[in-house]
């Protein structure tokens, strides 16, 4: 059975809503579907490439179709909708409102996919047609707060509509057999002794003024930053350096099949956003996030201090995590310390992360997201 994916994001990319968008379609192809993800762009890359940035194991077709400006992405939705009619589609599955309006529009089945409110002058209306635009269908949300959101602001046009919550999700087989943390630091060359992981954007909200605070308030803890753009890394570099803080490494983006090895070379997995979230694609996600690293932090199996964010609260608990203040300097340098001095709980957390994990696969993920909507 054919699935159309239709997403705005660019691929191969190194933000989240890329990488989320392509590990979805990778999820519906552990699954036996044959997928095409639609996307704009005018330059393909190549499989092996796109594998070995993502993660993938099984290969899946991409199309790119250029754009113009001109049109805000409304030429690329209706050709989207267009080629997936030619391919012969079964179902349309879409992060973009519109896309999904125009395949609900021409009959399909469709999924659409949301990770925040409709936005802009057109995205509520585009949302409130869909929504009153008969056929079947499915709106995924990724938090049961953006749900009820959702619900409160679009009540009227929401009854009986098919909802299904699904946060994000991570590929198990990636994070088995990950050696000791000490063993992960001696492959990758990284000091030894204690060590606390951060991986993610340097955005704005991401908490990184807080792990420059912990840097320098424990030395004898080395301090592994994973990720983040070329700029934001060297900007960060330097900052360090003009501050004598000798004790972080940065990485820059790592690909997704070498990702667990870093992760793995923690003690203890960072999370420390603050009430503010700016996203890749802009606006503030604080109240409604599901953020991809807690899925790779929970599967590496470490104990993990995070934000207490209510949000963050419907996959992480007391048994898998330690929450601190978000913004809150002394809490999380409690909490560290607290863990540091314990190796005890650090495991008891890090067993408990990791069978929490084998519930949020990307395979289990897709299987939830077409339930019922084949019949």
């Amino acid at each position: 059975m054919r699935i159309a994916a239709i997403a705005t994001s660019r691929v191969p990319s190194t933000t989240a809503n890329s990488i989320q968008v392509v590990k979805a379609c990778h999820g519906l192809v552990q699954l036996g579907y044959e997928v095409c993800l639609y996307v704009p762009g005018e330059r393909t890359t190549p499989w092996p490439k796109l594998a070995s940035h993502y993660g993938l194991e099984t290969p899946f077709s991409i199309t790119w179709l250029r754009t113009q400006k001109i049109w805000r992405r409304y030429d690329f939705a209706l050709k989207a909708v267009e080629n997936a009619r030619a391919w012969n589609a079964w179902m349309v599955y879409t992060w973009t409102p519109q896309a999904a309006l125009m395949a609900q529009m021409r009959g399909f089945p469709v999924i659409l996919e949301m990770h925040d409110r409709p936005t802009g002058k057109m995205g509520p209306w585009l949302f409130r047609r869909w929504l009153k635009t008969p056929g079947r269908k499915r709106l995924m949300v990724i938090t049961q707060a953006l749900r009820d959101l959702l619900e409160r602001d679009y009540a009227s046009s929401m009854n009986g509509l098919n909802i299904q919550v699904a946060p994000n999700a991570v590929d198990l087989e990636h994070y088995s057999h990950l050696p000791e943390p000490a063993a992960a630091r001696q492959q990758l060359g990284l000091p030894e002794g204690p060590t606390a992981v951060y991986s993610g954007h340097f955005y704005a909200g991401r908490g990184i003024d807080l792990l420059l605070g912990l840097a320098k308030a424990f030395p004898q803890v080395h301090f592994l930053w994973v990720g983040g753009r070329p700029e934001d890394v060297q900007e960060w570099k330097a900052r360090l350096s003009e501050l004598g803080v000798g004790n972080v490494t940065l990485t820059g983006f790592i690909e997704q099949r070498r990702l667990p090895l870093y992760q793995a070379a923690g003690d203890i997995l960072l999370m420390p956003y603050e009430r503010q979230i700016a996203g890749s694609s802009g606006g503030n996600s604080a109240e409604i996030c599901s953020p991809m690293k807690m899925f790779d932090y929970l599967a590496t199996g470490r104990p993990i201090l995070s934000s207490d964010l209510p949000v963050l609260h419907e996959v992480l608990n007391e048994r898998n995590a330690i929450f601190c203040q978000a913004e809150d300097l002394d809490s999380w340098e409690k909490a560290l310390q607290g863990l540091l001095n314990d190796p005890l709980r650090r495991q008891a957390l890090g067993d408990q992360a990791r069978n929490y994990a084998r519930m949020h696969t990307w395979r289990n993920r897709a299987e939830q997201a077409i339930a019922d909507l084949l019949d």
